[in-house]
């Protein structure tokens, strides 16, 4: 059995990070939204309000579709998405991304672009549990 500790500050959310983005709009029924996170076998999907730019205002996650389904309604992305979007910079180390999640309690982070501030991942729980896992 290993004593050492692992550490994540030495790898940066770049490299752990789903690249890319997949979004929807708050008007966006959530069976939409559940379909594409099958078709696309992801676990969130972030909502976007499109006004002068495309800024994100909320995630849904796979346990939002879960308990709407449980509740037998039929919302709108808008309706269900986590508000209060937590954000990192693809170039922060991984143990700062880790403690955001612990922090506040939520399972992905919205990655951004630190020189255009733009959305360019998902940083997932599962994708820390992988690099923690080695």
């Amino acid at each position: 059995m290993s004593t050492g500790k692992i550490s994540l500050e030495h790898v940066r959310v770049k490299e752990a990070m789903h690249a890319g983005i997949l979004a929807v709009t708050s008007g966006t029924p959530l069976r939409t939204v559940a379909r594409q996170m099958a078709e696309n076998h992801v676990h969130a999907i972030a909502v976007v309000e499109r006004d002068r730019a495309v800024r994100t205002v909320g995630i849904v996650s796979a346990l939002d579709i879960a308990a709407a389904a449980a509740a037998g309604v039929e919302p709108t992305a808008g309706e269900v998405a986590a508000s209060g979007v937590i954000t990192v910079s693809a170039g922060d180390r991984l143990d700062h991304a880790a403690r955001l999640m612990a922090e506040h309690h939520v399972a992905h982070l919205v990655v951004l672009d630190r020189a255009s501030g733009h959305p360019i991942g998902i940083l997932s729980a599962l994708d820390i549990a992988a690099a923690y896992g080695g």
